[in-house]
């Protein structure tokens, strides 16, 4: 049975732990099960980890058109479901779900109380790295390879040498989960994304995550967002690529956990 939010719908999620409420946001080629090492990790010290399925993913409803800006009516309307009374949440988005972060801290600041962007980036230039990679994974759907097939040469292609192979297993499963419909249209949502002039808007307490070896979304990409980023956080963990919760979710969860506590340093390697 599908959960509504006034009229609308809400997508579905999965909920662990209570506390002080922490969102967590896949990328193109994830579920909720992308973050599932940081819910346990979340819930067993005292916040409450919500992961969900992007409208069009798992069980959610698709919208139309697929646009970031319905997304982010998506991702608002979860948040004050979840927390009533004007609360806010940590957003913490991956991949495109790190650029959804974005969208829904510079339209609802009031309900982002803290912003973690992972492996992602403020815009998708022509011929970039991460427009090459979608047009790759375009060419790959429009050849109709098996999901599989794409899953596997995906990971290998976009992962760290250092990265957990039981970290590399659940990008693979998750990735070949997502419907190619759905695959589809999320990645042409992304090729117009473009935050640029907006990221000095963005007032709530941030940090940046790189990953030292990610081919798409490489440091030197967070370290430009977090200058234009007033007063945010840049962590870079080494070994990894585009997934770093779940190629290093040891030292990304500790990055995490100390900027969620406050205690965390204004930069650091």
């Amino acid at each position: 049975m599908l959960a509504y939010h006034g009229r609308m719908p809400l997508p579905t999620f999965s909920s662990l732990g209570s506390g002080p409420l922490v969102l967590l946001l896949h990328g193109s080629g994830g579920g909720f099960r992308s973050f599932a090492p940081q819910v346990e990790t979340l819930a067993s010290l005292g916040w409450r980890a919500v992961a969900w399925d992007m409208p069009g993913y798992g069980y959610s409803p698709p919208i139309e058109p697929y646009t970031f800006k319905g997304l982010a009516e998506r991702c608002i309307a979860l948040i004050e479901a979840l927390a009533p009374a004007r609360g806010a949440a940590a957003v913490v988005g991956q991949g495109m779900g790190g650029l959804l972060a974005q969208e829904v801290a510079l339209r609802r600041p009031d309900r982002v109380g803290r912003l973690v962007l992972a492996a992602t980036a403020a815009a998708l230039e022509p011929d970039d790295a991460y427009a090459r990679h979608i047009a790759q994974c375009q060419e790959a759907l429009a050849a109709g390879t098996d999901p599989e097939r794409i899953a596997q040469e995906l990971v290998a292609r976009l992962s760290g040498p250092q990265a957990l192979p039981e970290g590399l297993q659940l990008a693979r499963y998750c990735q070949a989960q997502v419907r190619a419909a759905t695959w589809r249209r999320a990645l042409a949502a992304m090729q117009d994304f473009d935050r640029r002039a907006a990221l000095a808007h963005i007032g709530v307490p941030t940090l940046l995550v790189a990953g030292e070896h990610d081919p798409v979304t490489p440091p030197a990409v967070l370290r430009a967002m977090a200058a234009a980023i007033r007063g945010s956080s840049l962590v870079e963990l080494p070994g990894v690529g585009h997934w770093p919760h779940l190629e290093a979710p040891d030292a990304f969860d500790r990055a995490l956990l100390d900027f969620l506590r406050g205690t965390q340093p204004a930069h650091w390697h």
